[in-house]
């Protein structure tokens, strides 16, 4: 039975992945960072199949500890600051932890099971203001935020270490991707949520910020399986996870209105307060090398996805439950 190791499993991704795992017959381990009270609604189906131990990307000796006494096959690191809007206001802890954490899970593996293979996951952040479009893994990057500025670094650590002590780790470029795990404070989910308090009246307006912003939308189940496939093969390389669709904020917000039959416009207001310092504007995938050497491509439409993110917070607003 292979053994997994994911920070972050108490997050969106994590815990799609942990479920993906445990399908594939994997002993999954996370850490999670100790908090006065934890949260563990994401993964509350499968706690009881999995072990969970503390630990901390801010500390090392955690990190090389949880390592040393598991020996994963394989490692995960999808802990991060990973709110973009926060990395202004809090810049020195994003790069803390969305940077210098990445040497501290790359270095305790090196020190403690160096047979560990580690997935970092990068972000589509990293290109910013784009120099080609769609963008691939031979982009050069340009950070826009201080959260794609860490992601950068987390980047060529892990190619360093790679390339300097012969380790196999693979970074993910992954796109935007959405689930009804999606944390409230993103774009995608804020919608969703605020088109389901619309409709059953609890709301009156969304507000927004830039409705012109275009991305690359995928389903994050779907992308923790690419995550997984970039693992499997002999030779480690990084890989362009996306749809290689892009669709504004706007489109986002009616196909989500379009679900419940009402009028988008009727409804949204902008905030200047939402708007970014310094805007990405358009992000679009080129995940040719991902659909050719791991075979993997994109399941579940923009549309489907919408849909399955209106529809779970519709259920959750109905039983007044908040997440």
């Amino acid at each position: 039975m292979k053994k997994a190791l994911v920070t972050g499993i108490t997050g969106q991704d994590g815990s799609y992945l942990a479920e993906f795992l445990l399908k594939k017959g994997y002993e999954v381990h996370g850490i999670t960072r100790r908090t006065s009270t934890p949260n563990y609604d994401r993964i509350k189906t499968i706690v009881d199949q999995i072990t969970l131990h503390p630990g901390d990307l801010l500390d090392q000796h955690s990190i090389t500890s949880v390592i040393k006494d598991i020996q994963p096959d394989e490692v995960y690191n999808l802990a991060a600051q990973s709110f973009v809007p926060i990395s202004w206001q809090q810049p020195v802890l994003t790069g803390e932890f969305t940077a210098l954490g990445v040497t501290r899970v790359l270095e305790a593996i090196r020190l403690a099971y160096p047979k560990a293979r580690l997935y970092q996951a990068s972000s589509s952040e990293m290109f910013g203001k784009v120099r080609e479009t769609p963008q691939n893994e031979h982009t050069p990057f340009y950070p826009r935020s201080p959260y794609g500025v860490a992601k950068v670094y987390g980047h060529w650590i892990t190619v360093n270490y790679r390339e300097s002590y012969n380790m196999y780790a693979v970074s993910g470029i992954l796109f935007n991707h959405e689930s009804p795990r999606r944390g409230l404070e993103f774009v995608s989910r804020r919608v969703s949520r605020g088109v389901a308090r619309i409709k059953l009246g609890l709301d009156k307006k969304l507000t927004l910020g830039n409705l012109e912003a275009k991305r690359d939308w995928g389903f994050a189940p779907d992308y923790v399986e690419a995550m997984y496939l970039m693992m499997q093969p002999d030779k480690p390389e990084d890989y362009v996870v996306g749809t290689g669709v892009t669709r504004s904020v706007q489109d986002l917000v009616k196909t989500a209105f379009d679900v419940v039959d009402l009028d988008w416009e009727k409804y949204v207001e902008l905030d200047k307060q939402l708007l970014r310092p310094a805007e990405v504007d358009v992000l679009v995938a080129n995940p040719a090398k991902a659909n050719r050497k791991l075979a993997w491509k994109p399941r579940t439409s923009f549309t489907d996805m919408i849909r399955i993110m209106v529809e779970a917070d519709l259920e959750l607003e109905k039983h007044g439950q908040d997440h």
